[in-house]
């Protein structure tokens, strides 16, 4: 069966060989900001992704000068929706039920990357601003260039982050003081202090050599079995918050299943023999 056609007009999705996805936002004029077609473009691509058996883990770059700067406060539809003006009554009630509406579809944009059963590999550039540390913070893995720095900048815009930063960065950073720190003051973070603090695990010199390197982890992480890898991602999600008890318990169920694969006498003899990784089937 084909793979998905992968056709949006800001984002651009090439599936390269060793089944990973190169994703990229491709708005670099505007710097990548997220209008309505980009919210829309990226939720729809990393649901394709999701139903791609042929795609095992994916690489996200943003093209231009800036990864993101962030919310596209320029886009008329989507100022005049979170402003509560986006043609309904005058009635604080429905103002209300509209800009939740918006709110909850912007944040199942980067939950839609998250809950994808493939790995995500993100790599920052530049300004990584507002909904781009929404989005770092939504991904498995977060590599940066040297020239990186992050920004939580929706205080200075008059409001709280709500695509899902501050659910998620106290996850990425164990650091409650620097977590808050950088929220209540949409001070820069270089790339230094969010590779020190563990926002990313690695800073490269270069984008290029940042893409080589997430090109690398990336298919590295497709040749192992993708039934392994899937649940790995989601065992670690589903844990996040919970007691350990009750992930253990999820993880006996899982394994109940997951263990009858075939990929496990594959990758068993591999290792015994100490050959290379075996074809494993589709997920």
């Amino acid at each position: 069966m084909p793979g998905p056609a992968y056709q949006y007009e800001t984002v651009t999705v090439t599936v390269l060989d060793g089944h990973v996805a190169h994703v990229e936002m491709n708005r670099p004029k505007q710097g990548n900001a997220f209008n309505t077609q980009l919210w829309d473009d990226y939720r729809r691509a990393f649901e394709d992704i999701a139903a791609d058996a042929n795609v095992r883990a994916v690489v996200l770059t943003g093209a231009g000068k800036f990864f993101t700067v962030g919310l596209d406060i320029k886009d008329p539809k989507q100022a005049a929706t979170l402003m509560g003006d986006g043609g309904v009554a005058p009635d604080p009630a429905r103002k209300a039920y509209q800009i939740r509406n918006l709110i909850l579809k912007l944040q199942d944009t980067f939950t839609a990357m998250e809950r994808c059963p493939q790995p995500v590999i993100a790599c920052g550039h530049s300004a990584i601003i507002g909904a781009g540390v929404d989005l770092m913070c939504a991904a498995d893995v977060r590599f940066c260039a040297k020239d990186a720095w992050f920004s939580i900048k929706e205080v200075d815009i008059g409001m709280a982050a709500d695509v899902g930063t501050l659910q998620r960065i106290q996850h990425c950073i164990g650091n409650a003081s620097l977590v808050r720190e950088l929220a209540y003051t949409a001070r820069r973070m270089e790339s230094a202090e969010a590779l020190s603090c563990g926002f990313v695990s690695r800073v490269f010199g270069t984008r290029e050599d940042m893409f080589a390197g997430a090109l690398a982890t990336a298919r590295l992480i497709a040749s192992k079995s993708p039934v392994a890898v899937a649940g790995t991602k989601h065992q670690l999600l589903y844990a996040r918050g919970r007691p350990v008890e009750e992930g253990l318990h999820h993880m006996a169920v899982w394994n109940a299943g997951f263990l009858q694969t075939e990929d496990m006498g594959k990758a068993a003899l591999a290792s015994i023999s100490k050959q290379d990784m075996p074809a494993f089937s589709k997920l």
